[in-house]
């Protein structure tokens, strides 16, 4: 009897340490980090990783994987279905497509309080039940003021003949291609977008163009070896050709730069909504802002930082600059986009 009361006393003292076992590691796995996959275009890696990211991942308890990659492969991608994204970042006229195609989950706007820090135009540009802007740049021009005959403040000025075979435009498939489309619409004299105007004018420019561009390093690289003297280009690359040709000038136009904004999206079926938003509202937290504002990286879109003039060189910033901006309508833009292309390539294409 005292003998099976021994084994009774063993049997149940592993039974007692399996199931403790069993709970700490139950225990252990909730402690682990959940993976929180993000989409974006990986420059400056390392400085959000450590500034922005790691912050973000000790506060709640997640680790953070990059997919990286340009905005029409990454959301193809998504597309596809060969990625297990959480949060994408993409340029409006992308994201737009994204929502065209409902890759994305419906945001909860309750989530997101620091929303009511950023400027008007950044809180929900593809609509309220999508991603804010995280961060705005100008569509500008960019010129040599030692090699034109006169000084450019206006879009019309690119259709001057002293700029005979001395410019670049972006082409038509490019992100800033509709804007730099609508800023000829606007030099024809049309108040609202006019197709026919647009590439009437459109016409008129070419003899100025040396080359179409699609990348910002083409446009650099011209630039700096003399090929061209201006071009519309996003103010956040001019501290590349500044680099080249320090006398370099970036212009607002007088009619009005163009808003370039960057978004950030849950997508959908993901099983980390509620942290995704939390990230999203993170990174439109003043601190976050700032860091990136303060490290060249990022222009802001929350109103609450202040930047000396200094911090400001390079950065689209402030209430005015902000306020003339023009945004296009980036549904607008997707539904005619493959029209317009077929278009440049049968009117335009050199």
């Amino acid at each position: 009897m005292k003998k099976l009361v021994n084994i009774l006393s063993v049997l149940a003292f592993f039974l007692l340490a399996a199931c403790s076992s069993q709970e700490e590691n139950a225990a252990d796995k909730e402690k682990e980090p959940k993976e929180l996959v993000i989409s974006t275009w990986g420059f400056a890696e390392d400085f959000f990783r450590e500034e922005i990211y790691k912050p973000f991942e000790e506060k709640h308890n997640v680790k953070i994987v990059l997919d990286i990659g340009n905005n029409a492969d990454r959301l193809n991608k998504v597309r596809q279905g060969t990625a297990d994204v959480d949060v994408m970042f993409l340029s409006d006229y992308y994201a737009q497509q994204g929502i065209d195609e409902d890759l994305f989950e419906k945001i909860d706007r309750s989530k997101l309080t620091n929303v009511d820090k950023v400027y008007d135009v950044a809180k929900a540009p593809l609509g309220e039940e999508y991603g804010p802007a995280y961060t705005i740049a100008q569509f500008g021009i960019a010129y040599n003021p030692d090699e034109v005959k006169q000084p450019i403040n206006s879009w019309k000025d690119l259709w001057n003949e002293d700029l005979k075979d001395s410019i670049t435009i972006p082409g038509i498939t490019s992100t800033s291609g509709p804007m730099f489309l609508n800023a000829a619409s606007k030099v024809s004299g049309s108040e609202e977008f006019n197709e026919d105007n647009a590439f009437s004018q459109m016409k008129k420019i070419m003899p100025n163009v040396v080359k179409e561009y699609n990348q910002t390093s083409e446009f650099v690289n011209m630039f700096a070896q003399g090929e061209i003297v201006a071009g519309p280009i996003m103010e956040m690359y001019f501290a590349d050709i500044q680099e080249a040709v320090p006398n370099a000038k970036f212009v607002s136009p007088e009619e009005g730069g163009y808003a370039v904004m960057n978004t950030v999206n849950v997508v959908k079926g993901t099983d980390q909504k509620e942290v995704a938003e939390e990230f999203i509202n993170y990174m439109l937290s003043t601190e976050v802002q700032e860091k990136s504002a303060k490290g060249k990286i990022d222009s802001p879109v929350n109103t609450e930082v202040k930047l000396t003039d200094e911090e400001a060189k390079g950065l689209t910033y402030g209430d005015v600059v902000v306020k003339s901006l023009i945004p296009l309508d980036m549904e607008f833009v997707n539904k005619n986009s493959k029209a317009w292309i077929d278009r440049w390539n049968r009117e335009l294409a050199q």
